[in-house]
């Protein structure tokens, strides 16, 4: 939903209609980006029968997280954008590793930061393809 919803405002029936879901489920998750910060609602539109439709997009929001008390909701929006993604493109299309190492869990952060930070801030280029980069650092024990 995140990535639909970068280039131009969906509503949650047109979400729906792309996912293949029932609209009532993607609701659910559309208020949970929403909450998480995630997504935004635009100013509602007519609809086809002059019904009020509500488009949403994209924040752009930050990959990083804070220590805010919305941390957990925010992660937990995260890993369903990520875990939902996966599922659309298929496992087969998504580059994994894991690796357990010892290091300092401060400076691991710190490095990762700034090469996320880096990528960020690139410019975007419609001629370059975009990919999603889903980090997560967790006790290895």
């Amino acid at each position: 939903m995140i990535r639909m919803t970068f280039e131009r405002p969906l509503t949650n029936k047109e979400l729906a209609q792309r996912l293949g879901r029932d609209p009532a489920t993607t609701l659910h998750h559309v208020r949970k980006l929403v909450a998480a910060g995630f997504l935004e609602a635009m100013p509602p539109r007519a609809g086809n029968r002059g019904a009020k439709e509500i488009p949403y997009r994209s924040t752009g929001l930050s990959w990083q997280l804070d220590n805010s008390e919305n941390a957990v909701a925010v992660g937990e929006a995260m890993l369903h954008a990520f875990l939902g993604e996966v599922a659309d493109i298929g496992l087969g299309d998504v580059d994994q590793s894991r690796l357990v190492v010892t290091v300092d869990p401060e400076e691991l952060k710190q490095r990762l930061a700034s090469l996320m930070d880096e990528l960020a801030a690139k410019p975007v280029k419609p001629d370059v393809p975009r990919v999603a980069i889903y980090l997560a650092v967790y006790p290895g024990d």
